[in-house]
């Protein structure tokens, strides 16, 4: 990526902690304290930094409880087994380690990380112009948000296989533009998030139906209106989406980033300084993450040549 552009690295702190606990062994220090987690998503963190040399730099997590998805949709992510409470320890862990960094954390009750995300990079956009901002993310979840100003960094496999998906990128991917990655959910369902969709549309009629009509409005405005390409659709899936339309409604308001969330979030806050190893040494030295220490610069300031 250019280097010397003022940018705002955005980091999704959950995908990145559930990819580092699935990706590592069990990690502990001579107490037992497990620290999987916390070394896999610091390990990373420091990776986007070297690669990404953001101006700005801030970290979202979910908060316990539901948000409002849960109470639009009872079954949201219900299917999702639940995981072993030494991983949602690790946040804490995390919390400790950016503090050291002076790197700021951004929540909102109520809502899922992606929704913050989603708010910081409007903010960013909206605040400085010449701000380019890029997730840093273990999923596909915030490509939706993709534009002229906004990419997604994230880990393809393991955890030092990382790819950038700017505009181009999704489309080579998908054969559709960011915006439309919503309604391919919304058609599709995603059963990640145990989201049903319209039942019996797949992958491949999704993506079909939104190259034709460009968008889940479009597409149940022209079955409305009765338009001659509703007209042309295969009987069987025009019947499908009649049948299940307020699924796809529903489905297309829970897989929507919200980008209007009221957060005190400030770009001064978010400049970034890389922390010296004499700043950070005592919070690496009680996880013992002393490999990882040795990556940040030894001197006072920014440690730039």
């Amino acid at each position: 990526m250019a280097k010397g552009k003022k940018r705002l690295m955005i980091v999704d702190g959950h995908a990145l902690l559930h990819r580092a606990w699935h990706a590592l062994p069990p990690l502990s220090t001579k107490d037992g304290t497990i620290i999987s987690g916390a070394y896999g998503f610091t390990m990373i963190l420091l990776k986007a930094l070297k690669d990404l040399e953001p101006s700005h730099v801030a970290v979202t997590f979910d908060l316990a409880g539901p948000t409002f998805r849960h109470e639009e949709y009872e079954e949201y992510k219900a299917t999702r087994e639940k995981k072993p409470d030494e991983l949602y320890q690790q946040v804490g862990y995390i919390e400790e380690i950016l503090s050291a960094m002076d790197i700021p954390v951004y929540t909102a009750e109520g809502f899922e990380a992606d929704d913050v995300i989603g708010t910081l990079t409007k903010q960013a956009q909206e605040r400085d112009r010449e701000l380019e901002s890029v997730v840093v993310t273990g999923d596909l979840d915030t490509l939706q948000l993709v534009d002229r100003r906004t990419k997604v960094y994230t880990l393809r496999k393991g955890m030092s296989d990382t790819v950038v998906y700017d505009e181009s990128a999704v489309r080579e991917r998908y054969g559709l533009r960011p915006d439309q990655l919503r309604d391919y959910k919304a058609l599709r369902g995603d059963p990640s998030d145990n989201i049903p969709g319209v039942k019996g549309i797949g992958e491949k009629t999704a993506l079909e139906l939104l190259r034709q009509f460009g968008d889940l409005d479009g597409l149940y405005q022209a079955i409305d209106r009765d338009s001659q390409k509703a007209r042309d659709l295969k009987g069987s899936v025009r019947q499908k989406l009649v049948d299940h339309k307020d699924d796809a409604l529903q489905a297309q308001d829970l897989c929507t980033i919200r980008r209007n969330l009221e957060l005190p979030f400030s770009l001064k806050e978010a400049e970034f300084v890389a922390p010296t190893q004499e700043k950070v040494r005592p919070v690496f030295e009680k996880y013992q993450f002393m490999k990882l220490l040795t990556q940040l610069p030894e001197g006072e300031g920014s440690g730039e040549d």
